[in-house]
């Protein structure tokens, strides 16, 4: 089932109506759906390079969108928000978070982990999810899931923009492990700004 939805997502990117089909799935990516967006972004990038900036919009707009509409599925439907965390095994990780949220020392921590879900290939709607289920600051969030997501259509865009396949070769071989490591060292940057000159 999963495959057939992955070739039926590539097939859409071909499609005349693909910035629609791109908004559709980048919505409901954020909140339940399985398959990310790049597997529509990078073949319509491959198609019209000149176009990757309104694909990379497209994209981060509608994920966005998408992640509020999760957050609202945590903040006003409990038992569907557990039902999909338990789905992915996240459930004893949520409650360590409200644990340290109650504590006063998740802040910092959950933005760091919202970042990375976003910017990686971690389940971005667990994370959306789990940020209404904890009524997180809802615009520290939309503010996050931006940066997050924006950093990560845009690379994706303009790198198969500017090296097509070679760049889709890198991706299908080491994808996870590179967005894994510059994620993390944004994060580490971002954190040493933070207690260096704000805290």
């Amino acid at each position: 089932m999963f495959q057939r939805i992955y070739n039926k997502s590539i097939e859409l990117a071909s499609n005349k109506r693909s910035n629609l089909y791109l908004g559709i799935v980048s919505f409901v990516e954020s909140s339940f759906f399985p398959i990310p967006p790049d597997v529509m972004v990078i073949p319509m990038v491959l198609a019209k390079k000149d176009s990757y900036l309104k694909i990379f919009l497209i994209a981060t707009i509608f994920s966005v969108l998408g992640g509020i509409f999760g957050y609202l599925i945590g903040y006003l439907f409990i038992d569907l928000a557990m039902y999909v965390i338990e789905l992915y095994n996240y459930e004893n990780k949520v409650l360590k978070l409200k644990m340290d949220l109650s504590q006063g020392s998740g802040m910092v921590i959950w933005l760091g982990t919202l970042f990375l879900a976003g910017f990686t290939p971690l389940p971005y709607k667990v994370f959306t999810i789990t940020s209404g289920l904890i009524a997180f600051d809802i615009i520290a969030f939309i503010i996050i899931s931006f940066i997050s997501r924006g950093l990560r259509f845009y690379l994706v865009s303009i790198l198969t923009a500017k090296f097509g396949e070679k760049f889709v070769k890198l991706i299908e071989q080491k994808g996870a492990v590179w967005s894994s490591i510059i994620g993390i060292i944004i994060i580490c940057i971002l954190a040493i700004f933070y207690f260096a000159f704000i805290k």
